[in-house]
């Protein structure tokens, strides 16, 4: 694998209005130095956490957020950040549902962080969003009890203002939902069920990551990580081999595939009722695909991210990477092969969401320069009230030349329209410039009528701009709050 063939940040159409804002913002137009192609390397698989039960019965994790020096380039130290002992990235939490889960999460960083549980089902208390914040030397606690189907989930930081920064320099791992109905997919962990976080970076000269290079859309890189390895390979022993694929950059999107079908079973929240044969799949920031590849006994498979303009044009899509080709990950099987079962043709009997009753409440959030409803994020404010447990319809308009998606806390929802329309189970959905998405959402079961949940942009640049609303989920005869009181370090 080649560190990517970067073209321009930004094209004519972006022109000297584009070039000019990020002037005024401190930001560089240029596109970093590429390197030369590095030698192969095998895919480090992210350790699973230990754990251990309480006098509860309660699984209990313990993780700490350090800084650590990484080698990504020869010959070159990376000052990083992990979690749980690791200098970059954390390690993966295996979760099963029905289980009351403790996770206390320690920062040894010399600035005040957060740990959200992207796409967990969770008390707006333990969500980990910018109102639990965790000051140097602290000990937060989170403590929920699992109840969501088998899902790939992920962890990460999310301070208001300085996501994108946190991130970038390393912090985020998975979360694994194991359901409590047994599905016959790939599951043995590293072997032929294999974790796949996509990320990109661009280094300076010293070795240290590049956050200066960035351009209206964010954090561009020259060198894709895949698990925080560059130009990775897996050796394959099984005749399939299911990834477990997350887009952990900052801005950048993949379009995954490997020249040849490949089978669609998961996404953001969970198995597809039925596996579905696709060429490839789009993945925007935050957004997450399970797919199971076939291999052929001594045939080399590469996983490799296609062009795709995101909906934008011209310069907006160069500058989002979107002429961007690369190869991701290869995949190596022996000579001979174990067998896989096949797919099975029914992976998930949830029901579906209802649609909701005729003239029941539509949420409508117009997306346009880097605001949500002409809103700036306040984290005070209150901007939408839901009732507990209510399945509604939320509108995204993007009115912007460039492509935002939305992450909403603590719901899953269903696509109605587009490219990511069916049954499949979303948390953070593509909205390309100039049009309109439409999903069914449901949040809950947990109600808090003072502590809010949010909805923002996953391109973290967006996000700490203050593409960000919150809502408050409340229950029956609850009273919301009219402001949000302030987050408090925990110590």
């Amino acid at each position: 694998m080649s560190p990517l063939s970067r073209r321009s940040f930004l094209g004519a159409t972006l022109a000297a209005g584009a070039v000019a804002g990020l002037a005024a913002a401190g930001c560089s137009t240029g596109a970093p130095p590429v390197r030369s192609r590095p030698p192969a390397r095998p895919l480090a698989i992210p350790p699973l956490a230990p754990s251990s039960t309480d006098a509860g019965g309660r699984r209990v994790f313990a993780l700490t957020a350090a800084p650590g020096t990484s080698t990504f380039l020869d010959g070159l130290a990376t000052p990083t950040w992990g979690y749980g002992g690791l200098p970059f990235g954390g390690p993966t939490l295996r979760v099963r549902r029905g289980e009351e889960v403790v996770v206390r999460v320690t920062n040894r960083l010399p600035e005040t962080t957060t740990t959200h549980w992207h796409g967990m089902t969770l008390p707006a208390r333990m969500d980990g969003g910018p109102h639990q914040p965790i000051a140097p030397g602290a000990t937060w606690e989170a403590s929920w009890r699992v109840d969501q189907p088998a899902a790939t989930l992920w962890y990460h930081p999310h301070p208001h203002g300085a996501t994108e920064r946190h991130v970038h320099r390393g912090l985020s791992g998975l979360v694994l939902v194991v359901d409590d109905v047994p599905v016959a997919l790939p599951d043995r962990y590293g072997v032929d069920d294999v974790p796949v976080v996509l990320t990109d970076r661009s280094f300076t000269r010293d070795g240290a990551f590049d956050e200066q290079h960035r351009n209206a859309v964010g954090l561009l890189g020259d060198t894709v990580l895949v698990n925080g390895t560059v130009a990775p390979y897996l050796d394959v022993r099984t005749t399939r081999v299911r990834l477990r694929v997350l887009n952990a950059s900052p801005a950048r999107s993949y379009r995954i595939g490997v020249g040849s079908p490949v089978t669609l079973v998961g996404t953001d929240g969970g198995l597809l009722p039925a596996p579905r044969v696709v060429d490839d799949v789009l993945l925007t920031p935050g957004e997450r695909a399970e797919i199971v590849v076939d291999c052929t006994p001594g045939r080399r498979t590469v996983l490799r991210s296609r062009p795709d303009d995101l909906g934008a044009v011209n310069g907006v899509a160069a500058a989002a990477g979107g002429a961007d080709a690369f190869d991701l990950l290869e995949l190596r099987p022996a000579e001979r092969l174990s067998p896989s079962p096949a797919v099975p043709a029914v992976l998930s009997r949830e029901a579906p969401l209802a649609a909701p009753a005729e003239g029941s409440t539509v949420r409508r959030f117009v997306l346009s320069n880097n605001r949500i409803n002409g809103l700036a994020m306040d984290t005070t404010r209150v901007d939408e009230v839901v009732p507990v447990g209510a399945t509604e319809t939320w509108e995204f308009t993007n009115r912007h030349t460039q492509p935002h998606n939305i992450h909403v806390h603590d719901a899953r929802l269903q696509v109605l329209d587009g490219p990511a329309a069916g049954r499949a189970w979303k948390d953070t959905v593509a909205v390309a410039p100039g049009t309109t998405v439409r999903a069914l959402v449901r949040v809950g079961p947990y109600a808090d009528p003072e502590v809010p949940y949010m909805l923002h942009c996953h391109l973290l640049r967006h996000e700490d701009d203050g593409m960000m609303l919150q809502f408050l989920v409340v229950g029956p005869g609850q009273r919301p709050a009219t402001t949000i009181a302030a987050g408090h370090d925990h110590g």
